[in-house]
């Protein structure tokens, strides 16, 4: 389950870069953020156009009423790519700053 706020704004604190690993999937329009010791991934980042968006696993909360989180479900077959990058551009957390070495 992910969540964004395109109003919203993230910083990614990362203290050992050779703790997270970047996964692609088949159109290599997004970056999974995958911790090399757990296997979860708490960020996906998108770059499009030059700027940087992201969604967050809701799993990677802590002390979140789950109340607060509006659920639903979505089917992202048969999306087109151009489609794709417009959804997350509209939707997707458009303030994102990683920092390494934190």
């Amino acid at each position: 389950m992910w969540t964004s706020n395109p109003r919203g704004a993230l910083e990614v604190k990362i203290a050992d870069r050779s703790l997270v690993s970047r996964y692609a999937h088949g159109t290599r329009t997004a970056d999974f953020h995958v911790c090399a010791s757990c296997g979860i991934v708490p960020v996906v980042t998108s770059r499009i156009d030059g700027h940087l968006y992201a969604v967050v696993s809701v799993n990677a909360f802590d002390g979140v009423d789950p109340a607060l989180l509006r659920r639903g479900s979505h089917d992202f077959e048969g999306e087109g790519k151009g489609d794709r990058l417009a959804r997350r551009k509209r939707n997707w957390i458009a303030d994102v700053r990683i920092v390494e070495g934190a």
